[in-house]
């Protein structure tokens, strides 16, 4: 898959940077604010869930694991399983999580800046940086500079951007999910779409950011249960042989949903059964996923707010592997090879998503800006 998380614990989780934060406790008003009586009772502002956090970092290794099997798919029939089980899930359950907590999304100017600085800004720096880095690294000195074609992993801040500013659709219409599944479903059968955005994907992944927009913290507290927990295993392990047994009989770009139907290969009527098959079984794996989350606070929770870093920032050293034939070398493709392989990737990832690395790159990140926008005129007032 050309592919997909962000700072301290105390900023916004993955991609969505400030307003992908766990909701905050309402702000009392001014008139209540100056009763003292008022503020000597008012309650602490809710405390972040590690469990998010949690699961963005979890996330995001399996997204560089991911990357490092990709290479070691032809010869090797359990990574390729692997692969494509990861794959299922990964990315949906990234983009689950942004969904859900895009729900406050209201297009408000301050919800606008920061989709600016903590989206848009890194979606250019970062195509034109990769742009840069594949004509040099990867001897293509032809390859064009284009902000309409996502090269990489950039493809995701770009639907992120469009998603996030879709929100308030999804919030208005009766029936969100089976209206973002028939577009998705529209989308696998029309091979004309283009390369412009990466459409498709932004399209076919759309179900999954609607589908955490749906998604209360009750649902999240359903599969956290032990019940859930004990489910999961059966759930994954048949998810195991069934990816085995289909690895060598179809192709794992199915879970890319980059692609139509026709471009696959197959007949267009394939593309709406696979577009609900593969929501499906997304869905279920994601759900086996989240149930295995731990829910307190551990040594890598912190991390889960710098996932964005991670992400973009592995992605020089995934395809720099191909670009100077790191897996060329034989000891790669021996078992205890494909080991230190997923080790090293899983290393790498971490170290990415650190507090230093952050603040190494966060001018790029979350660029403040503001000489960018409009000053706020009643925040003026009211300072005033």
């Amino acid at each position: 898959m050309s592919e997909p998380v962000q700072l301290a614990a105390h900023r916004a989780p993955l991609p969505d940077q400030q307003d992908a934060v766990a909701q905050p406790a309402s702000t009392p008003s001014r008139r209540h604010a100056a009763t003292p009586a008022a503020a000597a009772t008012q309650k602490p502002g809710k405390a972040r869930d590690a469990f998010y956090d949690n699961a963005k970092y979890l996330a995001i290794v399996l997204v560089a694991m991911g990357h490092s099997w990709e290479p070691l798919r032809d010869g090797s029939r359990a990574a390729s399983a692997l692969y494509i089980i990861v794959y299922t899930f990964h990315m949906p359950a990234f983009i689950v999580i942004s969904g859900y907590f895009s729900r406050s999304f209201d297009a408000s100017p301050a919800r606008l800046k920061r989709l600016i600085t903590g989206v848009a800004v890194p979606y250019v720096v970062f195509e034109v940086v990769y742009t840069l880095f594949k004509r040099y690294a990867g001897d293509d000195p032809g390859y064009d500079f284009s902000l309409l074609d996502p090269w990489y992993l950039t493809w995701f801040l770009v639907s992120l951007f469009v998603w996030r500013l879709s929100t308030p659709i999804w919030k208005t219409i009766r029936w969100p999910l089976p209206v973002a599944l028939a577009i998705a479903a529209l989308a696998s059968v029309s091979p004309s779409i283009g390369d412009d955005l990466d459409m498709q994907r932004l399209l076919q992944f759309l179900p999954f950011f609607v589908l955490g927009l749906c998604l209360k913290p009750e649902h999240f507290q359903l599969v956290r249960r032990k019940e859930a927990r004990i489910i999961a295993l059966p759930v994954f392990a048949a998810a195991l042989v069934f990816a085995y047994w289909a690895a060598p009989r179809m192709t794992a770009a199915w879970t890319y949903h980059r692609d139509s139907a026709q471009e696959l290969g197959a007949p267009g009527w394939t593309g709406i059964v696979m577009t609900l098959a593969m929501f499906g079984c997304s869905v279920i794996l994601t759900a086996c996923f989240f149930a295995w989350v731990p829910g307190r606070k551990l040594w890598f929770t912190a991390l889960g707010a710098g996932t964005l870093y991670g992400y973009l920032l592995h992605g020089f050293v995934a395809k720099g592997s191909r670009f100077w034939d790191w897996y060329e070398v034989s000891w790669v493709h021996t078992p205890w090879g494909q080991v230190v392989v997923t080790v090293l990737a899983a290393s790498l990832i971490t170290v990415l998503c650190t507090t230093p690395v952050q603040r190494m790159f966060r001018f790029v990140m979350e660029p403040k800006m503001e000489w960018a926008f409009k000053r706020d005129a009643a925040k003026l007032a009211r300072g005033r």
